[in-house]
């Protein structure tokens, strides 16, 4: 078993090593032809440019090549149009050739340019071996790497013995302790991340084995989205398995891990992919506001509706829309505003971050061997509170802005929100916590600083349902003080660094906004002391429930101890005297 264990880890490394080669493999030719279609698909009207843009006509060896020297020429002909907008407000020129002056101007915000302006181009100029065996690149990458992590995976339901906790040598591991291989993998998870955000033209390669597969689903090539997509549900699929082998001895995590897995691959990758086949638009439906920070915006209600609601408002137009768009944007209201809190204050917000979230199942399953190093001490705590409810702040300001924007308040128009553009909060939102935070300190953070980064500190969806949570809901997790060995386990693999321990030796119920019920402290727990429970509000929120009393010659003395363990009684004043 072991030896097939290693073979796998090889074949995935093998894999993997290829996977990251297709970035420096190919080519990329530029013709006249490719330049005219990719001018018109992006409405280009500068004749600097159109000109300019001849001397790409060639052969290039790496995709950013390319792109730099077309971003290069791009921000040539802007400079040159600004200049001439310039000129012609000194000299009072008509204002008809001044606007058709500004249409000319090719705008390049400096976190897209790669993304969308760049990467169009580069995609439809790939030639040679790459192009050539997309199929054969698909089985020796994707499909090896799966099988390699299948190989090595699926061996510990021998190699690890019978079932119980499995936590052995994980703070003398090099990949999941802080060490070199640790450091290694964050490293390469932050470079990743970087460029499938912000220079996405350098995965060219690596998007263009996908083809096959895209083409089969939503019947279109492979974009940056796709390849992460399909990256991600198989990363899950793999580390789910680990996931359901290490925690076989708990029903509840296996049912759990079924059910994240099933709902990402279902909701959040085949069922949008086939929408996009049958002309209609991406919509993930399991993804609420704030975390889908977009719901609401106009740009996805035109999209859905196929008309501008806000500008007409007209009701007879969104009665006889597409049932299906009309449906989307229905259902995002009723998610937000009725299932969320609804099923947060009959079960927690575990219903969501454990059993639905895609975030929540890459953090599960792939982040699992790292849920140990999150920070348990009280200025982390006091740090996750001020973080996380700051974005829920930003998200609900910026999506008041965008929709104020839009008419969507008392018929009013605002451009700005308290002098702020509208699309540049929007903007800023997306950039720092739909990338930065979520993306590239949310995932590429695991192997440090632990695997719920993002859902702990940044997610304004956690935020919303913490509220909830913590105030109106059924949900806690009890504690059966006196089996409570303090052996830590509880506290250790608690992802959202909650100090468990502190509460189980207290025999007190755990009532917090961050838990997101993941059930790892009970599953570790070897006396259990801890259980998941939905009951009444009425008690559930204990202080110090412990009834402990001491046999001393003064009864009185022992009837006033006993209230002050209990609570009913919190004055030490004078105890002694």
């Amino acid at each position: 078993m072991k030896s097939i264990q290693q073979i796998g880890l090889i074949l995935f490394l093998m894999a993997f090593a290829l996977f990251n080669a297709l970035m420096f493999m190919g080519k990329f030719e530029v013709t006249q032809g490719k330049l005219d279609k990719f001018t018109e698909s992006k409405g280009i009207k500068s004749e600097v440019f159109i000109e300019q843009s001849k001397e790409l006509i060639g052969e290039y060896s790496f995709s950013l090549d390319l792109s730099e020297k077309l971003l290069t020429i791009a921000e040539a002909s802007h400079t040159h149009h600004r200049k001439v907008i310039t000129e012609f407000e000194s000299t009072g020129v008509d204002k008809e050739l001044i606007n058709a002056e500004w249409g000319k101007v090719i705008w390049l915000k400096e976190t897209k340019k790669h993304g969308n302006f760049a990467a169009p181009l580069v995609a439809i100029c790939g030639t040679g071996f790459v192009v050539e065996n997309k199929g054969l690149l698909f089985s020796l990458t994707f499909l090896l790497g799966i099988l390699g992590g299948l190989l090595h995976v699926l061996p510990r339901l021998k190699t690890e013995g019978p079932a119980g906790i499995k936590n052995d040598g994980i703070f003398q591991n090099q990949a999941t302790n802080r060490g070199w291989i640790a450091w290694l993998v964050f490293g390469y998870l932050i470079a990743f991340y970087l460029a499938l955000y912000f220079f996405p033209d350098v995965l060219t390669n690596m998007i263009y084995v996908l083809d096959p597969v895209s083409t089969s689903l939503n019947g279109g090539p492979a974009s940056q989205w796709f390849l992460y997509g399909f990256m991600y549900c198989s990363f899950m699929v793999v580390m789910g398995i680990k996931m359901m082998i290490k925690y076989r001895h708990n029903k509840y995590q296996v049912i759990r891990s079924i059910s994240v897995l099933f709902f990402q691959l279902g909701f959040a990758f085949l069922i949008p992919e086939l929408l996009v086949r049958f002309q209609k638009p991406w919509f993930d439906f399991k993804s609420a506001w704030p975390l889908n920070y977009s719901a609401f915006d106009n740009w996805s209600i035109k999209k859905i509706l196929g008309f501008d609601f806000f500008e007409t408002w007209d009701f007879n137009a969104l009665i006889h829309s597409d049932t299906l768009g009309l449906f989307m944007l229905v259902w995002g209201f009723i998610l937000t505003l009725v299932i969320v809190p609804v099923m947060v204050y009959f079960y927690g917000k575990r219903w969501y971050c454990s059993w639905v979230c895609g975030c929540g199942g890459l953090a599960e399953t792939v982040g699992d061997p790292y849920r140990q190093h999150s920070d348990k001490s009280l200025k982390a705590w006091k740090f996750e509170r001020v973080i996380i409810y700051s974005v829920l702040l930003f998200a609900i300001i910026m999506t008041y802005g965008s929709l104020s924007r839009e008419q969507f308040f008392l018929g009013l128009d605002y451009e700005a929100f308290i002098t702020i553009e509208t699309d540049d909060l929007r903007f800023w939102y997306g950039f720092a916590v739909g990338s930065i935070f979520s993306g590239v300190i949310g995932t590429g953070f695991y192997p440090i600083f632990g695997n719920r980064v993002w859902c702990r500190f940044g997610c304004p969806l956690a935020a919303y349902m913490g509220i909830i949570q913590r105030f109106k809901s059924r949900f806690r997790i009890t504690t059966n003080g006196a089996q409570c060995i303090s052996c830590g386990n509880c506290s250790t693999y608690c992802e959202q660094g909650i100090d468990v321990r502190a509460y189980a030796q207290k025999g007190e119920n755990i009532v917090r906004s961050s838990c997101v019920g993941c059930g790892i402290c009970s599953a570790v727990c070897p006396r259990g002391v801890l259980k998941l429970e939905n009951g009444p509000e009425e008690g559930r929120i204990t202080e110090n429930p412990i009834d402990i009393t001491m046999a001393t010659e003064d009864e009185g003395k022992t009837s006033e101890l006993r209230k002050i363990i209990i609570g009913e009684q919190k004055n030490l004043t004078d105890f002694n005297k």
